[in-house]
């Protein structure tokens, strides 16, 4: 029960450097990436149509790849361009190729109807390649389905308690704040929430010269249909009226998320985590990445038990609170896309618009 005409990230472009050719699987099928010698990215479907050998296991040739077990040549377009010992090559012997996109070090692939697939409804990101953001593209794969991280990744609140000693700082953080502003978009939710007067965090304190001064900390997260999550974080001083709009001297970090099932227990999850104010010095973002991951590993606990807890009980049916509000619609909106993608209807809509705001 994937949404298929929609844009997946696929890969890190780092992932395809040295003609590797890359297999993985996708929302249940198995896709072979790979980088031609023209260095345009390819994706095919990572079966040769002859017996079923895998692609990956084959040979680069320029733009073309080469199924090892018969020798048989497959181009960028997936058409077959050689059989070995025969002039003939059957009309039918092709493989399916999916549209892909190069954008910002992420690979996105199309895994839907291929004449739905309009590079434009890619999310746009512009710190992803702008030269003032600085950070480190990174990957890791859950043993969990991933509208599981979907959900811990739209409630603020599990900062406190997961991590309080890495990303968080204070279970201050879920007592005393709560959302200042909740948006039911078309295709996802937006969700902004500030904790004044706090602590800085350990990440964030590992980075900064003044580590014991108090901070205002503003968070604003959105998340968009199938699994794309970004965070804008603010750090000023704590009084100088950002609530209000100055900013003078704030620190500020972008957190790029993307969650690209790979079967339905398991999960492709890649992210940049980037900051304005490093300059030219990468050990920040080295110490950024290394901080991320172990608040990502503190979440991949948590998540993969939840996975084997619904595969030995299926019968069990989580209770919401309050926080749950922006995942019980992002969930309702994936399912309405899913059914109406199933009936036939056309691929992704474009333009998400805010359908409501404010929460108290």
């Amino acid at each position: 029960m994937f949404l298929k005409n929609c844009w997946y990230v696929a890969a890190l472009d780092q992932e395809l450097i040295d003609g590797k050719l890359l297999g993985r699987t996708l929302l249940g099928e198995h896709v072979l990436l790979y980088r031609g010698e023209s260095g345009q990215v390819i994706a095919l479907n990572d079966r040769c149509p002859h017996r079923g050998a895998l692609l990956s296991k084959g040979r680069l040739e320029g733009d073309s790849v080469r199924c090892m077990y018969h020798g048989i040549k497959y181009d960028g377009s997936g058409k077959c361009v050689q059989i070995p010992g025969q002039e003939m090559i059957p009309p039918k012997l092709k493989v399916r190729a999916y549209p892909v996109v190069e954008r910002g070090h992420f690979i996105w692939v199309w895994m839907g109807d291929a004449a739905a697939a309009d590079p434009a409804l890619i999310v746009d990101l512009p710190y992803l390649s702008e030269p003032n953001w600085k950070g480190i593209p990174a990957y890791l794969h859950y043993r969990a389905n991933y509208l599981l991280i979907v959900d811990n990744l739209s409630d603020f609140s599990h900062l406190a308690f997961v991590h309080t000693k890495t990303l968080g700082g204070s279970e201050e953080y879920a007592y005393v704040t709560k959302p200042t502003v909740v948006e039911r978009l078309e295709r996802g939710f937006r969700v902004e929430r500030w904790h004044v007067n706090s602590d800085p965090p350990p990440f964030h304190k590992k980075v900064i010269r003044d580590k014991d001064s108090k901070l205002d900390r503003r968070n604003i997260a959105t998340m968009y249909v199938p699994g794309i999550f970004y965070m804008e974080t603010l750090f000023a001083a704590a009084g100088q009226g950002a609530q209000t709009g100055n900013l003078a001297g704030a620190k500020e970090y972008r957190n790029c998320q993307f969650m690209t099932p790979e079967t339905e227990g398991t999960t492709h999850f890649f992210w940049s985590y980037l900051n304005n104010f490093e300059g030219e010095d990468s050990i920040m973002s080295r110490s950024l990445l290394n901080s991320l991951i172990e608040g990502f590993m503190e979440d991949k606990e948590i998540i993969e038990r939840q996975q084997q807890t619904l595969v030995e009980d299926p019968s069990f049916q989580p209770l919401a609170i309050l926080a749950d509000a922006p995942l019980a619609h992002f969930r309702r909106v994936l399912d309405k896309l899913i059914a109406a993608e199933q009936a036939g209807a056309p691929g992704q809509s474009s333009q998400p618009r805010a359908t409501a705001t404010v929460a108290g």
